[in-house]
């Protein structure tokens, strides 16, 4: 009804984009045939992507563990137990390096009383997280759900196209699920609050809406991934849906909603105890008020501490020490992978999903028990590429390419 003008601007930012795309592409792909072997392709992102994993796995070859130990004090007070670790000597960090040393302190630490040296209590508000944009629920979906990004993708497509849902017929369920941004619809907040309001009471509704700040450098051409409506609640579309797309939806609803809701309010108390020169600190947290986290789910709970006051003595009931050994940088998973390449600015939610399932399709990477790691072919291919072509391979180059792409659309640069 009411047609926009064409954006020159953004088209020409498109033609730009497949231009240098089929540069890269058709320069760098015909090397790795010589060299390597047939049917292998380059990517301007995706060979950046396959850098960033092959660099990581390095890291990771050359890591030297490091031996360190904690000591941990079960203390009683009031006839109730907690934990508390070792931090300091004499006023100064303490670094326990080796078995013999945690035995000596172990010993010296017999008979020395355990005495309460400070209460710290703050209570601190806990704010919901905006909505979902695709980066974020890739992530979220692989952590919570198990999803490789290719088949969140794939559900969220199904969502967003329709599922029949008996008397309403094929409803879209969602909006659309490619997208950068964090902005809601005025309607769609306004649904929101009503529902909070109905379904849990007014103490878990804001006194105003929560609006929610974009990235910078986002393209915000479609608002946040929500749900269609905010009343279609997960426990009325659930006969309709396979387990897979019902987890999905749940967690875009619960996520969509929560960010209209109150924060959580909790108690955080951090306790230190003297013992002779050394001190020990018990951290434990208590929920006030659960507030968004009525929907959204509960953290992981510290442990509550016993009620603690300056000057009380404490019963030492065990010491434990524990050997440790520091840990190599992590393999990236789809999920950290997904947030290293958003934060570097390489690539665009459109095109995390087709990036992974690529590296894997060629055999240059693979998931071991969802951890990502470069095959011996990606190896070569990733180190051909590094030392033949430096500046397409660099991450920065990607990333200012994508600003660049950006300045063309907003008509601040010229896409020649």
């Amino acid at each position: 009804a009411n047609p926009e003008e064409l954006s020159v601007e953004r088209f020409e930012s498109q033609q730009t984009r497949r231009i240098l795309d089929r540069l890269v592409g058709y320069q760098i792909s015909p090397l790795l045939w010589s060299r390597i072997k047939r049917g292998l392709s380059a990517g301007r992102v995706q060979s950046v992507a396959l850098r960033i994993i092959a660099e990581r796995e390095r890291e990771i070859f050359a890591f030297q563990p490091e031996e360190y130990w904690s000591l941990t004090a079960r203390l009683g007070a009031d006839g109730e137990i907690f934990s508390a670790e070792l931090i300091q000597e004499n006023q100064k960090k303490i670094k326990i390096t080796n078995g013999e040393q945690a035995r000596e302190i172990s010993s010296a630490l017999q008979g020395v009383p355990f005495i309460v040296d400070s209460v710290d209590s703050k209570q601190r508000k806990r704010n919901p997280l905006p909505p979902y944009t695709t980066s974020q629920l890739q992530q979220d979906a692989f952590r919570r759900l198990n999803l490789p990004t290719a088949r969140t993708m794939s559900l969220a497509q199904q969502l967003y196209e329709g599922v029949d849902i008996g008397a309403e017929g094929s409803v879209g369920l969602i909006t659309y699920m490619r997208t950068d941004s964090v902005r809601l619809s005025g309607e769609s907040v306004h649904q929101a609050r009503e529902l909070i309001e109905k379904n849990f009471g007014r103490e878990y509704l804001p006194s105003k809406p929560r609006g929610y700040q974009n990235k910078k450098g986002s393209q915000d051409a479609h608002e946040a991934i929500r749900p269609t409506s905010a009343f279609r609640t997960p426990e009325k579309v659930k006969p309709y849906l396979s387990p897979q797309l019902y987890a999905l939806y749940e967690l875009i609803w619960k996520r969509f909603v929560a960010s209209q809701m109150n924060p959580a309010v909790m108690d955080q108390t951090a306790v230190d105890i003297k013992a002779g020169r050394y001190t020990f600190r018990a951290n434990g947290s208590v929920i006030r008020f659960d507030g968004f986290l009525k929907v959204y789910g509960l953290p992981t709970q510290e442990e509550e501490l016993p009620e603690l006051k300056a000057g009380m003595t404490l019963d030492l009931k065990e010491l434990l020490p524990k050997q440790h050994f520091t840990q190599p940088p992590p393999r990236f998973t789809e999920a950290t992978l997904v947030k290293e390449l958003e934060e570097n600015g390489i690539g665009r939610p459109s095109t995390y999903a087709s990036i992974i399932s690529t590296l894997k399709g060629k055999e240059y990477v693979q998931a071991i028990k969802n951890q990502l790691s470069p095959t011996e072919l990606g190896f070569m291919v990733n180190d051909l590429l590094v030392a033949n072509f430096p500046g397409i391979m660099d991450v920065e180059f990607t990333a200012g390419m994508e600003n660049s792409l950006d300045e063309i659309e907003e008509g601040r640069s010229r896409w020649q």
